[in-house]
Parts: structure tokens; sequence; C-alpha cells
């Protein structure tokens, strides 16, 4: 089955981070990412950029654009992992293993409605 986990943030964990701190969430990604390409089970993932950010919502059959990913939240939607694992407790597991999950909510759905 397919899952996405999706990784929120906010810019002040960010900020707060060192340089160490940074280079340890990125190691870490590099490590998952080489065990979940070997055991076959990662089908993708990315970061996502802040930059040329737009929000779309339509209001009374009026297009609404805002400059910037707003959301109602202080966390932002800041990359994401799609797996192809045998359940919810192994997407669980790997989510786990996101260093995010330390400071910032990783959430995982099943992908399809089957």
């Amino acid at each position: 089955m397919k899952y996405m986990l999706l990784i929120y943030g906010n810019h002040q964990a960010w900020d707060a981070m060192s340089s160490e701190g940074f280079g340890r969430l990125m190691t870490a990604h590099t490590v998952l990412q080489e065990e979940l390409t070997a055991s076959g089970e990662l089908v993708d993932t990315n970061e996502l950029s802040v930059e040329q950010a737009r929000t779309v919502r339509t209001t009374d059959g009026t297009l609404v654009v805002t400059d910037g990913p707003f959301s109602e939240s202080k966390e932002i939607f800041a990359g994401y992992y799609l797996i192809d694992c045998r359940d919810l407790d192994r997407a669980t597991e790997i989510a786990g293993r996101l260093v995010e999950s330390e400071f910032a909510p990783i959430e995982v759905r099943r992908v399809g409605g089957d």
C-alpha cells in the first residue's frame, strides 16, 4: 500500500536549528532514503519551497490568489515521502524516524481509497 508522509514544520524551529542540527537532519534523511530505496519502499520524496508559492481559493465565483503558503496554522507543509510499504504500522514506523517528528507533526495518509 502507498502512504504519503506529510512533513510539517515552522520557521521558528528551523531558524533556531544550529548548523550542526541541520546537518544531522540532512544526514538522517539521506540514510533513510538509502534504506527505503534498498528495500523498494521509497516511491518519491522532496522538499517543498515556500518561494513562488500561492494559495488559491474561489469565493463566490471569484478567484482569490494569495502569495505564500499561508494556512490557518503556524506549521507549513515542508516536504513529503511517498512510500509503498506493507501496512499503516510500517508507514508510522518510517514517519517516526524523520527528525522533524521531534519538533513538528508528520501526517501519515494512505494514498487512494481502496
